[in-house]
């Protein structure tokens, strides 16, 4: 069982380059970041998780930026955002940060691709709430374009790209409908949900991993009708707690990654935890 981790890096925690090292020394599998832009002050949207929403949101740092530190620091650890708002970048864009980021590690990149929940956040980028899936579905098949050997034009339903020369390339090569670095899909089990997991992913990235024995024989049934290769659909826990009954449950489900959370916390905090954690490896 791979075990890599996902915190809140933000400007009052361990830095990227400080953890990332760390993680490398300790035989941890990847570090996992989440990003938000910002969050407006006047929101109506309810955390999810319940009660107020916790201080980290606000000063996250930007993803691609502590990753890009943490890939220059190290030579096997993963790195992945966990997850990546399609929905409010430009895809152009974003399609060069990912590359560019999985061209300079080597190709240990995963892109983990999320909806959003902030409604505010979401508008100040000028999405649309009710079509926002539709959106990010259309930016992957834009990006899946400008990732493509060869220039590949595409005119989708939200933006369109001419066929262009667009380097560097993902390291991975094709797999199936996925062009790019290994993708997965985060959020609640659905026909919605596997619908884009099977379209364009890797896998499933479940937040907390609960309910995983009703859910992923859903999945598997969804992956085989699109055709994809049973063998390959890859499902990682994320933002967990592990425990030797839960890793153990996991295993038994076929799966091989988890992710751990850290405590948005300062260096001694974290470091503590990177010790806790050290004895699932």
């Amino acid at each position: 069982m791979r075990i890599a981790v996902t915190i809140f890096l933000t400007d009052e925690t361990i830095a990227p380059t400080r953890l990332a090292r760390e993680l490398e020394e300790r035989g941890f599998a990847g570090l996992y970041l989440p990003e938000h832009t910002h969050i407006p002050v006047e929101r109506t949207t309810p955390y999810p998780a319940g009660g107020e929403l916790p201080r980290e949101y606000g000063r996250t740092l930007d993803a691609f930026v502590a990753l890009g530190q943490a890939a220059a620091v190290t030579e096997r650890v993963g790195l992945g955002t966990g997850i990546t708002l399609v929905a409010q970048h430009d895809p152009i864009d974003l399609a060069k940060r990912i590359a560019t980021l999985d061209h300079l590690s080597g190709g240990r990149f995963t892109l983990g691709v999320g909806f959003g929940w902030n409604v505010e956040e979401a508008a100040d980028h000028g999405v649309r709430w009710d079509t926002r899936r539709a959106l990010v579905k259309d930016r992957m098949a834009l990006m899946r374009a400008l990732w493509s050997r060869e220039p590949v034009a595409y005119e989708g339903e939200f933006g369109s790209v001419r066929a262009s020369e667009a380097h560097p390339k993902p390291v991975r090569e094709p797999r199936g409908p996925v062009i790019g670095p290994r993708t997965l899909v985060g959020g609640a089990a659905g026909p919605k949900l596997f619908d884009h997991v099977c379209a364009y992913a890797d896998g499933w990235l479940p937040i907390g991993g609960r309910g995983l024995s009703e859910s992923l024989p859903r999945l598997r049934t969804a992956w085989h009708e699109a055709g994809r290769d049973p063998e390959s659909l890859q499902v990682v826990p994320y933002a967990v707690h592990p425990s030797p009954g839960k890793l153990a449950h996991y295993a038994d489900l076929g799966i091989e990654e988890v992710v751990a959370q850290l405590p948005p916390a300062g260096e001694a905090e974290v470091l503590k935890m990177l010790d806790r954690l050290a004895d699932h490896l």
